[in-house]
C-alpha cells in the first residue's frame, strides 16, 4: 500500500499532481466551448431570449478571467493545495446546480461561480507545478497543462453535441461534475504548498482588474441591446479604460505585485501572451459562434452540429506531435508565426460558408484552422514560463494564464457582438417587410441564438419559407463580415508575433539542473 501522506513513492505523488492539474485544465475550457453547443435547446427547453442566454456562456468566461488574479495571490497564502480543492469543489457543485436548474437566471448565476471555481483550479493548479517541477521538467509539465487546456477546447463542441443529443443539455453539465469527482479523487496525492514571502492579497489591484474587464465585457454584450452610443454603453467602456490605468498604476507601485507588469517588458514573454489573445478570435469564437449558425441557418441538431466541429478541434489531437518535429527543424519562431497564420487563412476560406452548406464544403477550412491550432497547442505554454527566470515561473504562468483567458473573454463578446450587430444591420429591410414576423432586433436575436422554430409562425407556409430564406442569407453575410475581420486580426498578429520573437534569448529555466522527477515521459 501507498502511503500518499508520508514520503510514499516519490514519482507516484509528482504525476497525481500533474494528472490531475491536466484533468481539471481540460474540463475547464470544455466548459465554454461545450456549453455553446447546448445554448440553443437550452432556450427551447427553458423559454429563455437570447441575452440570458448568452449569459451562460460569458458569466462563466468573465468570472474565470476576472478572479484568477485574486486567487492565484490568495492560494500563496492559505496554500495551492487548498485553493485547487475549494475551487474543484466549487466548479463540480455549480455544475450539478446547473443541470438541475429549471430557470435560466439560476443557470446564469450557477455559471458565474463556476467561473470562479475554474479560476481558483487553474491557477492554484499552474502553481502546483511550479512548486512540484523544476528545471526541463517544469518546462514539459506546463507543456503538457497547455495541451490539455487545448484539448479541452477542441473536445467540447464535440462531446457536448453528443450528449445533447443522446440525453438532453443537462447531460452536458453532469459530465463536467463526474470529472470534477475523478479530480477531486487525486487530491491526497497532492502535497501543499505556500509562499512563505507572501504578505496578502492585493485587493485593489484584484478589484479594479475585475472591475474593468467586467464593464468591458458588458458593454459588448449590451453594445448591440443598447446601441454602441448609448450613454450607457460609452460609460462602460469608459470606466473599463479608467480602471484599466488605474490597475497598472496600483500594480507598478506594489513590492509584490500579483501581475508584474514589468515582465511585459521582456519581448518574447509579450509575445507568448499575445499570441493565444490573437487565437481567441481565431479559433475560440468559432467554437462558441459557428454551433448557432450551424443549428440556426442549416437547422442541424445538436449532435450533428458537435460533429461538424470535429473538424475544426480534430487536428488539434494530431497535430501537436508533428510540430514538435517541425520546431526541432526550423524553431519556435517559424512554427508559432505559421499557426496564427494557418488560422487566418482558414478563416479567409471559411468565407464559402452559406445556407445548406455541408460537411464538405466545411471541412477545408475547418481543419485548416485547427491545424494551425494544434501548431501552437502543446508549445506555447511552456515556451512562455521557460523564457522568464525559474524563481518567476509560477508567477509567469499566472499572467499567460490570465491574458488567455481575459482574451477568449473579450474575443468571445466582441466577435458576437459583431455578429449580432452586423445581422440586425442586414434584417431592417426584412423586417419592414414582414412585420409580423418581428423587429430586426428580434430576429437576428432569435439568428445568433441558434432559434428559428417560432419566427414567422403565423405566417403562410410559402410566405414563412420565403423569410427563412431571406434571414439565413443575411446572417450568411453578417458572419462573413466576422470572418474576414478574424482573418484581418490573424494577419495581423502574425506579423507582431514574428517580428517580436526576432530577439533571440536562451531560456533561462534551461540552464538550470533538473531538480524533481519527470511524471510521464517528454511530450
Amino acid at each position: 500500500m501507498i502511503d500518499v501522506h508520508g514520503e510514499g513513492d516519490h514519482r507516484l505523488r509528482p504525476a497525481m499532481t500533474l494528472a490531475a492539474v491536466c484533468l481539471a485544465v481540460l474540463v475547464l475550457p470544455a466548459s465554454l466551448t461545450g456549453t455553446s453547443v447546448a445554448l440553443p435547446t437550452i432556450g427551447a427547453d427553458l423559454g429563455s431570449g437570447l441575452e440570458p442566454l448568452q449569459w451562460i456562456v460569458n458569466a462563466y468566461n468573465l468570472t474565470f478571467a476576472s478572479f484568477m488574479l485574486a486567487l492565484g495571490s490568495l492560494a500563496d497564502i492559505v496554500g495551492r493545495k487548498r485553493m485547487f480543492v475549494f475551487g474543484s469543489l466549487l466548479f463540480t457543485a455549480c455544475s450539478l446546480v446547473a443541470a438541475l436548474a429549471g430557470d435560466v437566471i439560476l443557470l446564469d448565476v450557477a455559471r458565474g461561480l463556476s467561473g470562479v471555481g475554474a479560476a481558483a483550479s487553474m491557477t492554484s493548479g499552474a502553481a502546483l507545478l511550479a512548486t512540484t517541477f523544476q528545471g526541463p521538467a517544469l518546462g514539459r509539465a506546463f507543456a503538457l497543462l497547455g495541451s490539455a487546456a487545448g484539448i479541452g477546447l477542441a473536445l467540447g463542441p464535440s462531446t457536448a453535441g453528443a450528449l445533447v443529443n443522446g440525453f438532453g443539455w443537462r447531460a452536458v453539465f453532469v459530465s463536467y461534475v463526474v470529472i470534477g469527482v475523478l479530480v477531486l479523487l487525486a487530491v491526497p496525492f497532492i502535497k501543499e504548498s505556500k509562499d512563505p514571502d507572501a504578505k496578502g492579497v492585493d485587493w485593489a489591484g484584484a478589484g479594479t482588474f475585475s472591475a474593468s474587464l467586467f464593464l468591458l465585457t458588458l458593454a459588448m454584450v449590451e453594445g448591440p441591446q443598447l446601441g454602441w452610443s448609448s450613454g450607457a454603453v460609452l460609460a462602460m467602456f469608459a470606466g473599463f479604460a479608467v480602471l484599466l490605468v488605474v490597475f497598472v498604476i496600483i500594480e507598478g507601485r506594489q513590492e509584490r505585485p500579483m501581475f508584474d507588469v514589468s515582465l511585459f517588458k521582456q519581448v518574447r514573454f509579450l509575445a507568448f501572451c499575445l499570441l493565444p489573445v490573437a487565437i481567441a478570435f481565431g479559433f475560440v469564437s468559432l467554437l462558441v459562434l459557428l454551433p448557432s449558425y450551424l443549428t440556426g441557418v442549416n437547422g442541424v441538431s445538436a449532435g450533428e452540429a458537435g460533429l461538424t466541429m470535429l473538424l475544426l478541434s480534430g487536428p488539434v489531437f494530431v497535430v501537436p506531435l508533428l510540430a514538435a518535429k517541425l520546431v526541432a527543424a526550423v524553431g519556435n519562431r517559424v512554427v508559432l508565426s505559421l499557426s496564427l497564420l494557418l488560422i487566418g487563412a482558414g478563416a479567409a476560406w471559411l468565407t464559402v460558408i452559406h445556407p445548406g452548406i455541408g460537411m464538405g464544403g466545411l471541412a477545408g477550412p475547418l481543419l485548416l484552422i485547427g491545424t494551425g491550432m494544434g501548431t501552437s497547442a502543446g508549445l506555447i505554454d511552456g515556451l512562455a514560463v521557460s523564457s522568464v527566470k525559474p524563481e518567476r515561473a509560477g508567477m509567469a504562468a499566472g499572467m499567460f494564464n490570465t491574458m488567455r483567458l481575459a482574451g477568449e473573454t473579450i474575443a468571445i463578446a466582441a466577435m458576437g457582438a459583431m455578429l449580432l450587430s452586423l445581422t440586425r444591420s442586414q434584417l431592417t429591410d426584412t423586417a419592414a417587410r414582414y412585420p409580423d414576423a418581428g423587429s430586426a432586433s428580434e430576429l437576428a436575436n432569435n439568428l445568433v441564438g441558434g432559434d428559428l422554430a417560432g419566427v414567422g409562425a403565423t405566417l403562410p407556409a410559402g410566405r414563412r419559407g420565403d423569410l427563412l430564406d431571406v434571414l439565413g442569407q443575411g446572417y450568411t453575410d453578417a458572419f462573413t463580415t466576422v470572418l474576414w475581420v478574424i482573418a484581418g486580426i490573424c494577419v495581423v498578429g502574425t506579423v507582431i508575433v514574428y517580428v517580436m520573437l526576432s530577439e533571440r534569448r536562451p531560456a533561462p529555466v534551461s540552464e538550470t539542473p533538473e531538480t524533481a522527477p519527470e511524471p510521464t515521459p517528454a511530450a
